[in-house]
């Protein structure tokens, strides 16, 4: 089968959880988590939940594993936590959950990143996989960041990762 029958077989319509990890945002301050609302209703999926959780890894790990555990959402993106400073935990929290690792979509996010910032690209740990049937994505918490990955890459092939996640 082709990607282009792959994707005529694919879910219109995925439920999709977003997750900002931040020790100082607020729901009114979190314009990462605002604009990617916004991107989920534009390309008319269904936001399942949205939270907004402490650089604390055992609580990101917990509710990221709750989320696929129970089927809340086909697809989980976090948005914060990627970087190198002591405070960034996202990826130690995360990797360890996944059964299966896209290396595609780091890969990509930083050539599309370096296209835009230049070498600081190489300071994002974006990076994806699957916890059982579910997606999980872990952008860079800067709305740029989180445009990118959402309009780039995930939004228009998340019906076609959520069918194949699913076989």
């Amino acid at each position: 089968m082709s990607v282009h029958s792959h994707r005529a077989d694919s879910p219109r319509v995925v439920r999709i959880a977003l997750v900002t990890l931040s020790d100082t945002r607020t729901e009114d301050t979190d314009g990462t988590g605002k604009a990617a609302r916004a991107l989920v209703a534009e390309a008319g999926h269904t936001l399942v939940d949205y939270r907004i959780l402490s650089d604390d890894a055992a609580g990101i790990a917990a509710h990221v594993r709750a989320l696929a555990s129970n089927d809340t959402a086909d697809i989980v993106i976090t948005a914060g936590g990627t970087g190198i400073t002591a405070r960034d935990t996202t990826y130690e929290a995360l990797v360890g959950l996944f059964d299966r690792t896209l290396p595609g979509f780091g890969e990509l996010f930083r050539s599309l990143s370096y296209a835009e910032l230049g070498p600081a690209a190489m300071l994002s740990r974006a990076l994806a996989g699957t916890i059982g049937k579910t997606l999980l994505f872990c952008c860079p918490g800067s709305e740029g960041a989180v445009r990118l990955a959402l309009t780039k890459l995930i939004l228009p092939e998340a019906g076609h990762l959520v069918r194949e996640a699913r076989r």
